[in-house]
C-alpha cells in the first residue's frame, strides 16, 4: 500500500498492527476486526447497515477469521437435509452481506452473490487498513539521557523507522521507571523523537541502528519461544536497544 492509500480519519496508517491494537477498536463507533492476514475497520459500514450489524458489533476488536472458509474465504456454510440447499453457517447470527435462509422478497441478490461473495471481503478495500502482525514480540527502550527503561510490544515485520514513528515509551519524565507500552506513539510523548539516535550491541560495542531494516535483519532475534521451552522467564533476556539524545532539537 502506497502512503497515500494508508491516510485515515485515524491518522496515519501502519502497514502492520498488533492484535492487542485492534482489540481496543471494540465499539459500534470503532469498529477493527482482524480477518486472515489483514485488518479492517468496518465502523462505516456498520453505520450503514445498523439492522444487520449486531453479530459484527458484539466480536468487534477480535479476529472473525473463523466465520469463514480459510481456502475459498466465504461464509462457512452447511449442507441442510430439510430444504436440501447449503446455507450459511452463521451461530453468531446473520451479518452484514449475509443472505437470508428463506426468501425474501427484501433481499437484493445484486447485493451479493449468494454465498459466494461477502463485497467487504473480497471486492471493497476501502475497509482494508494493514495487516496483522504473525511476529509480536517484545523490546526494551532504554533512554540514556533519562535513565528511562520502557518495555513494548512491537511487530517483527516493521523497521526500527517504524518501531519509532509508530509506538514508543514515554520519555517525558526523568525518574528511573519499567513500564509496559501497547499502543502509545513515540512523538505523542516526545516532539523531538527525530533527536535520538538508536543503538544496539554488536560485538560488544554500541553501534547506531539501520533504521530501515527489522529487528530481525539487524540479527536481534526472537528467542522468546527459546526461552518458553526452557522454562525461562523470557523478560529476564529481553532484546535491548539504547537511543542517545543528539542535543540538536528539531523543529517544534
Amino acid at each position: 500500500m502506497s502512503p497515500q492509500m494508508l491516510l485515515t480519519q485515524h491518522g496515519r496508517r501502519r502497514r502492520f498492527y498488533t492484535p492487542e491494537e485492534v482489540k481496543a477498536h471494540n465499539s459500534a463507533d470503532d469498529a477493527w476486526f482482524s480477518l486472515f492476514d489483514k485488518v479492517l475497520d468496518l465502523t462505516k459500514l456498520i453505520a450503514k447497515n445498523t439492522a444487520l450489524a449486531t453479530p459484527l458489533i458484539d466480536c468487534a476488536g477480535s479476529d472473525i477469521s473463523h466465520w469463514f472458509n480459510s481456502k475459498s474465504r466465504t461464509v462457512k456454510s452447511y449442507y441442510s437435509q430439510v430444504k436440501k440447499v447449503a446455507l450459511p453457517y452463521i451461530p453468531m447470527g446473520r451479518f452484514i452481506h449475509v443472505p437470508p435462509s428463506e426468501p425474501s422478497s427484501k433481499w437484493c441478490t445484486s447485493d451479493s452473490n449468494g454465498l459466494e461473495e461477502i463485497p467487504w471481503l473480497w471486492s471493497d478495500t476501502q475497509y482494508i487498513i494493514g495487516n496483522i502482525s504473525r511476529n509480536v514480540r517484545k523490546l526494551r527502550v532504554v533512554n540514556t539521557l533519562t535513565q528511562q527503561s520502557d518495555v513494548f510490544e512491537v511487530c517483527g515485520e516493521e523497521t526500527i523507522k517504524e518501531i519509532q514513528t509508530r509506538r514508543g515509551p514515554v520519555f517525558s519524565g526523568v525518574t528511573k521507571s519499567v513500564h509496559t507500552r501497547r499502543n502509545n506513539s513515540y512523538t505523542e510523548y516526545n516532539t523531538h523523537a527525530q533527536s535520538y539516535t538508536w543503538k544496539y550491541l554488536k560485538d560488544r560495542t554500541f553501534v547506531p541502528i539501520e533504521m530501515s531494516k527489522t529487528l530481525e535483519q539487524l540479527g536481534i532475534v526472537d528467542e522468546s519461544k527459546v526461552f518458553e521451552h526452557a522454562g525461562i522467564n523470557q523478560d529476564q533476556y529481553m532484546p535491548v536497544v539504547h537511543i542517545y539524545f543528539n542535543d540538536d532539537l528539531t523543529d517544534d
